[in-house]
């Protein structure tokens, strides 16, 4: 086996998702503390504490406490280099998370025991399962009143619609949590509560039959352990690794991120369950990064003025076979040239240092002078394919976009293009007018102030946003049609792309239907192409 092939064999690489405030950048944080890359965990709390969360890394993010952007982890533990994917939980940014997912071999789906699954939690969940890819489940903040967790369960079997298996189980929750139970071991593990920003704390293994256990737990809580893992042994679903490879079944852990209750165990089973890098599908069938030796990769995020002083911009790259070398060269597919890799750097959020090699499964981030874009393949091998491409979801919400100081149209234009290639927002001209009306659109709202704030703060450039009526935007697919002779609706809007391609946007539903009714050649499509 070659020394390539071994490295690529210790790679993990996962996307962590939830809702916003389920404990997700706290459960980053822990594991990268018990991986050794960072001493103490910051606070997420924003405007409290001069510490942030050390996956958050834009001003904004640190301003309201949120994580806007998708970041990128990367440590060691266990011999396993593990690269963690670490997402926004809010909705207004899913897109971002969508495109993630892309890179990701696996999820961790963390879930508040108190609130259970959440809007937010669905949606992404429905990426995972398109993509097949296997789902762990990781129940936290159990030192909190939590939910029946049969229920908690229940309910993610029926809403998910994926089985679950327990590894572990909890002994009761928020003041009365004492640890979890162990199923294959048939050990209890006791926590004692640990300082906050420290991995330290006493984990206590006790057989589940030991005399002992009676008193440490309490009569009381002593049955109601049986009682459950009776009823569980009976009635949950028997681990099977090929299922949850298939992404059909999601080994369930409990615990508690804040005080560290759980978090290496599941972090010691999760390695053990899941796999190496795996094959990516491309236009010439699968590549396997452990039978190709060429390197491959593709762009799944960009992401620009991530460093104030030099105002650059990262194209983030999930390396699919072979290794990297600083400095190579490669052939960019989509710009029918070789490139050189030039400054490549591995993250700790907004902390990078530069490296020299990387390996299959590996995210890196290359400086990008303004060539790539999301989806674009770069690959050494002589046979020239493709990565298939990450679709580009409908934007919800638009508004047209009014420059305040009119002496800066070239900042402007320069900061909400540069904005749109990272995909987080989509422009568009009007019809007829070019560039000197720009209607912006997003997922979600929130999309907005991030805009404004970012323009102002990395261009100097203020703006002000006219909200439109539209909810619903449709590509045309035969584009060979005249726009001048459509008949539409009174309200619907003619717009085009940055590619000049044509685009409709309706206020009602309905008006989309009449639209077709009305102009029977015309082919209109959800998704838009990158």
């Amino acid at each position: 086996m070659s020394e390539i092939t071994n490295e690529i064999k210790k790679r993990r690489t996962f996307a962590i998702i939830s809702h916003p405030d389920a404990g997700k950048t706290t459960l980053t944080e822990k594991f990268l503390l018990y991986g050794g890359a960072i001493n103490q965990a910051g606070s997420v709390k924003g405007k409290a504490t001069a510490k942030h969360a050390v996956s958050d890394w834009m001003e904004i993010e640190k301003e309201r406490g949120i994580s806007v952007t998708s970041s990128v982890l990367q440590f060691n533990y266990g011999g396993f280099c593990i690269n963690i994917l670490d997402t926004p939980g809010h909705q207004d940014f899913s897109e971002d998370t969508y495109r993630t997912l892309m890179a990701a071999d696996s999820a961790v789906m963390v879930i508040d025991a108190s609130k259970g699954v959440e809007a937010q939690t669905r949606k992404l969940f429905k990426v995972c399962v398109m993509r097949h890819i296997p789902i762990f489940t990781f129940i936290n903040k159990m030192d909190r009143e939590a939910r029946d967790t049969f229920e908690l369960l229940d309910e993610i079997e029926k809403e998910l619609g994926i089985a679950t298996c327990p590894i572990n189980w909890p002994i009761g929750s928020g003041k009365a949590f004492k640890g979890v139970f162990d199923r294959e071991q048939k050990e209890v593990e006791l926590f004692s509560d640990t300082n906050k920003g420290t991995t330290t704390g006493e984990v206590r293994k006790i057989d589940v039959n030991n005399p002992e256990l009676d008193w440490i737990l309490g009569t009381e809580a002593k049955i109601a352990l049986e009682d459950e893992i009776e009823l569980l042994d009976g009635a949950s679903a028997e681990f099977d690794q090929e299922m949850v490879n298939k992404g059909e079944l999601s080994p369930v852990f409990f615990g508690s991120a804040l005080t560290n209750f759980g978090v290496e165990t599941f972090l010691e089973h999760f390695l053990k369950m899941t796999t190496s890098p795996l094959p990516r599908m491309s236009d010439h069938g699968e590549i396997d990064p452990m039978k190709e030796e060429d390197f491959s990769a593709f762009v799944f995020k960009i992401q620009a003025n991530m460093n104030k002083a030099h105002r650059d911009r990262i194209a983030f790259m999930r390396i699919c076979s072979g290794a990297f070398e600083a400095g190579m060269s490669v052939y960019h597919i989509q710009g029918g040239k070789e490139v050189r890799l030039s400054q490549p750097q591995q993250m700790m959020a907004s902390e990078r240092k530069i490296i020299e090699n990387a390996y299959g499964g590996d995210i890196i981030g290359i400086f990008d002078p303004g060539i790539f874009s999301i989806g674009d393949t770069l690959t050494t091998s002589k046979e020239r394919f493709a990565y298939e491409g990450i679709p580009t979801f409908a934007p919800e919400h638009f508004a047209r976009v009014r420059q305040m100081d009119t002496m800066k149209r070239k900042q402007f234009v320069k900061g909400i293009n540069q904005i749109a290639q990272e995909g987080a927002i989509q422009i568009f001209q009007e019809y007829n007018t070019g560039m000197e009306e720009i209607i912006v659109g997003v997922v979600g709202v929130l999309q907005f102030d991030v805009l404004k704030y970012r323009l102002k703060n990395e261009y100097n450039v203020e703006i002000r946003l006219e909200n439109l009526p539209y909810e619903y935007i449709r590509w045309i697919e035969n584009e060979e049609i005249n726009m001048d002779k459509l008949v539409g609706t009174s309200d619907m809007k003619k717009i085009k792309d940055l590619k000049d391609r044509p685009l409709l946007l309706f206020a009602h539903e309905w008006s989309i239907r009449m639209t077709l009714d009305r102009n029977k050649d015309l082919r209109l499509s959800e998704f838009g192409r990158s």
